[in-house]
């Protein structure tokens, strides 16, 4: 039996976050983890898919604007095998790097899946018991596949199979316009395959300003990928060694065919098996867990942090739920934290960044004294220069000082842009704190400042 002041079930970037946070406080901790260190995230999400789009970018900078920049490439050979092979070189060495961060924060990994078993107690499989002061269940999502669909790995995945294939289908359907469906809808596409997307709603990333969706969906047409929206995905069947994939829209239904359907239509809490409700541990409809503002459950020394916890299901948004749930612990801090300021991102091409209000939802807030800042890339030096002029910066800003309560991003870079914004959120600046802060030139950052000198009703380049 070991004792620990805090034992973690799931070794994602919220659980191993948190782990070593607590290690740092002076706690003792425990991991127990089945799988690999990372979780998810780095072993099969946001890592190797990082990897992957990384090598679509390379495959689109030179086949489709090498002629820009007179480099004319005749005879390029596509590898998409090697490409998987970087994506899961990149996860093993991340995942070594976890481990070697527990052993220097002399965190105590246990392998094996565990299950509450009552007030601070953890039972792990294969008969080890863990005691804990506290309790932090870490243990994620995983891809939801709707009734019926036969995920067999060769023609039809989830985002967990497409990681791990290293083939890349002349047709591929994909279903569902989220994060995951538009990144692995661009990689592939980069590399050769034709590329349908369903989505059911009635614009891409639902959720997201329609501007940002907009502007997305007429790239994804320039770059061959059909989008079709108003799409209900109503089955698929095996046809040879293909697929056969059902959906229906306003004017009725039809059928596809193709060699590979990847379905990305969501996620769902991983709250099974692990003596969630025996232990006294709220769940919603969905299964999610129900959580406070110090991300603690129903179940006194029980807390939940991440996907498991509900959205937004983002690997950043759980590391900063475990850092500041552990911190509670410790007493080291006292405000919660603020998910206003946790930002959104899709890192296809032209990636998509977004963080604070919506506009639509700003302007129910501030009305029509909402400042709203614009500017386009195509004003953009540096966008020019570099033949990725698609895609703007909106700012949002309250009317009565001008601090920033949102920001909206389509275009190259998005993804690293965003976080100039989500510091000025942090430290309640306005946009013309950030006007009066000197941009170089010529950076895409300088889209930020010329978006803030537009909501102070300013602009120098637009």
């Amino acid at each position: 039996m070991s004792r620990v002041d805090l034992a973690v079930l799931g070794a994602g970037p919220g659980g191993y976050v948190a782990a070593i946070r607590a290690a740092q406080l002076g706690l003792s901790v425990a991991v127990i983890e089945a799988d690999r260190l990372g979780g998810v995230c780095l072993n099969w999400g946001c890592i190797p898919s990082k990897a992957l789009l990384t090598g679509a970018e390379l495959v689109e900078n030179l086949t489709r604007h090498g002629e820009t920049f007179g480099v004319t490439a005749s005879g390029v050979t596509l590898d998409y095998g090697k490409l998987i092979d970087h994506s899961r070189k990149t996860a093993d060495r991340l995942a070594k790097g976890v481990e070697s961060l527990f052993k220097k924060n002399r965190i105590r990994w246990i392998r094996g899946r565990g299950r509450l078993a009552g007030p601070g107690a953890v039972d792990v499989e294969g008969g080890e018991r863990v005691e804990a002061r506290h309790v932090l269940l870490a243990t994620g999502s995983t891809e939801w596949v709707p009734p019926g669909v036969e995920v067999d790995g060769e023609r039809v995945l989830t985002s967990r199979e497409a990681l791990a294939s290293r083939r890349c289908p002349e047709r591929l359907v994909v279903v569902g316009a989220g994060a995951v469906g538009v990144e692995f809808a661009y990689v592939y596409a980069m590399y050769g395959a034709k590329v349908t997307v369903l989505e059911m709603a009635a614009q891409m990333l639902p959720g997201a300003d329609p501007e940002l969706a907009d502007v997305l969906r007429r790239e994804f047409r320039r770059k061959g990928i059909e989008v079709r929206l108003g799409a209900r995905f109503e089955g698929a069947k095996h046809e040879g060694a293909g697929v056969r994939v059902a959906l229906s829209t306003e004017k009725g239904a039809e059928e596809i065919a193709a060699d590979q359907l990847l379905v990305a239509i969501g996620r769902r809490p991983l709250s099974e098996g692990i003596g969630l409700e025996e232990a006294g541990v709220s769940l919603d409809r969905r299964g999610f867990v129900q959580v406070d503002e110090r991300s603690r459950t129903a179940a006194a020394g029980v807390l939940a942090i991440g996907d498991l916890a509900g959205g937004p299901l983002l690997a950043h948004k759980a590391s900063e739920e475990g850092i500041a749930a552990v911190e509670f612990l410790a007493e080291r801090r006292t405000l919660p934290l603020d998910h206003a300021t946790i930002p959104s991102c899709i890192y296809a091409q032209p990636q998509v960044a977004w963080i604070g209000l919506g506009e639509a939802q700003a302007r129910e807030r501030f009305g029509d004294e909402l400042r709203v800042g614009r500017f386009p890339f195509t004003a953009s030096g540096k966008a020019l220069a570099a033949a990725h002029s698609a895609g703007f910066v909106k700012i949002l800003a309250e009317p009565r000082f001008g601090q920033i309560v949102g920001a909206h991003v389509v275009g190259a870079g998005a993804t690293e842009l965003v976080a100039e914004i989500g510091l000025a959120m942090t430290l309640e600046a306005t946009t013309s704190e950030i006007a009066a802060t000197c941009h170089a030139h010529p950076t895409l950052s300088e889209a930020i400042l010329e978006a803030a000198l537009a909501a102070e009703e300013r602009s120098i380049n637009f």
